[in-house]
């Protein structure tokens, strides 16, 4: 299947501080997939990024900006993208990185697997996935937070944390963007434990992932820690709503059996 079947694609690219990379990661992105275009979601870059993007908007009309006024999350950079995205008509929505950490030419293989689910996740860690360029240490870390977020929350993605992602336009109407609070990381677990919970199939192709080269990650201690936080207060709400449920259905049991 290619992106014309699925009728309009956009990607939207998040950027804060990335000018030595969004060109570069533009270029590859509309020479693999041509017909799909691209939405810089630019959070007032000090360092010339929003501009970079507007510059290419004008060269190229398939690639669009949206300037927002300051640097509030990554969650909060892809809502607004979203918000936008739908407001334009688009089919499919999708997500990627500006550092190039998401290869553009692997996109092919998440287009492929939207034929048959409502969010596709490009993932590091089903057979076939892998990470480049990582210590040990960190792909152990991010393993482990996975099965943490996977245990808590009762979902079968593996890699919930990923952020190179297709959402069908149905998908993000059912889930209510309106009540997503995670602003950081953790927004892309909220956001695939929420199209599970509305009841839509999400599929995992694998991908490699590289690590950056160029510019700086964004990735601090003050977000692990609000991830952390967030996807273990939701595990155990989901844990005490599943108990709840459980004793409603015996009482219920025990009266009809009266």
């Amino acid at each position: 299947m290619s992106a014309e079947d699925l009728g309009r694609v956009v990607v939207v690219v998040p950027t804060y501080n990335e000018a030595e990379n969004l060109g570069w990661v533009v270029e590859r992105l509309r020479r693999a997939v041509p017909e799909v275009d691209v939405l810089v979601v630019d959070d007032a870059s000090p360092d010339g990024t929003g501009a970079l993007a507007d510059k290419l908007a004008v060269a190229d009309p398939q690639v669009q900006v949206v300037h927002r006024a300051e640097k509030a999350g990554l969650g909060a950079a892809y809502l607004h993208g979203f918000r936008v995205a739908l407001q334009r008509g688009y089919d499919v929505v999708g997500e990627m990185d500006a550092d190039g950490s998401h290869q553009p030419e692997q996109l092919h293989r998440l287009l492929n697997a939207l034929q048959h689910a409502d969010l596709v996740i490009g993932s590091r860690w089903v057979p076939g996935g892998s990470v480049a360029n990582w210590p040990r240490w960190r792909e152990m870390l991010s393993r482990a937070g996975n099965r943490y977020t996977r245990s808590l929350l009762g979902i079968a993605v593996r890699d919930v944390t990923g952020g190179y992602r297709l959402f069908r336009r149905r998908t993000l109407e059912a889930i209510d963007l309106t009540q997503v609070e995670s602003m950081g990381y953790c927004f892309q677990a909220d956001l695939a434990w929420r199209t599970v919970q509305a009841g839509l199939r999400v599929r995992e192709v694998p991908i490699e992932f590289v690590e950056r080269v160029r510019g700086e990650s964004k990735m601090s201690p003050d977000i692990a820690v609000e991830s952390l936080r967030r996807i273990t207060t939701w595990g155990l709400q989901e844990r005490r709503g599943r108990l709840g449920r459980v004793l409603s259905k015996s009482r219920q049991d025990s009266t009809s059996t009266r």
